[in-house]
């Protein structure tokens, strides 16, 4: 299994209620595709350390399981997903960053 962590960081204060939707959106989506096998998202907890965050401090943490590369790649052409992400983008404007890698644990 590959493990797709994503890490999301709006660029403006999201409404607690928009995130849960925007994660439940991605969950949704993911789903849909048909190539996941387990998916998890969870708020970023804030410490007082995350003023001194090199790049930026997310705001929720999305992990998404697939079986192998290509099930993967597919994700990243899974229909709806351009126009999920123009969407938030136009309310919500976010950044992004991920690592594919093995199960943690």
């Amino acid at each position: 299994m590959i493990k797709h962590t994503m890490m999301v960081s709006f660029t403006t204060s999201i409404p607690e209620s928009d995130l849960d939707q925007y994660l439940k959106d991605i969950e949704n989506l993911m789903t849909a595709s048909g190539h996941i096998q387990a998916f998890s998202a969870q708020r970023h907890i804030r410490v007082a350390g995350d003023d001194h965050a090199p790049l930026f401090v997310p705001d929720a943490i999305v992990q998404v399981g697939v079986a192998d590369p290509d099930a993967l790649d597919a994700l990243f052409t899974a229909p709806g997903l351009d126009d999920l992400i123009r969407r938030w983008q136009s309310r919500f404007p976010y950044q992004v960053v991920w690592a594919n890698h093995a199960p943690l644990s």
